[in-house]
């Protein structure tokens, strides 16, 4: 698998939490997380969110409300629920001792490469 394939499969698998973890303070409307998850190389496109917080929404992740908005029509905004809240902190445990490993591997010395 080339690098590039690789990173794109990353991205994937943690893009929903990502998405979880950027509403843990604040509830957001869909093109508010587009813009900061595009900013952080973690979106390839804007067509791939909105199915993710469809899915979310239906898991019960999540929850929204729509909102008037001073700039045109009413925006969709997308909050936390409690489950969306244990979701993401089951992920964050599990990501930091993933990440470690991984780390740890790609840093051994005398790996034989």
């Amino acid at each position: 698998m080339a690098a590039s394939q690789a990173v794109t499969q990353l991205r994937r698998g943690v893009l929903e939490h990502c998405v979880l973890a950027l509403l843990q303070d604040e509830e957001r409307y869909g093109y508010d997380l587009v813009t900061e998850l595009a900013q952080a190389g973690l979106l390839a496109s804007e067509g791939t969110i909105y199915p993710l917080l469809s899915r979310l929404r239906k898991e019960e992740l999540v929850r929204t409300s729509w909102r008037e908005s001073p700039s045109g029509p009413p925006r969709r905004y997308y909050s936390l629920t409690p489950q969306g809240r244990t979701a993401l902190a089951e992920f964050t445990r599990s990501w930091t001792d993933f990440a470690r490993a991984v780390d740890r591997m790609l840093t051994r010395k005398g790996s034989g490469s």
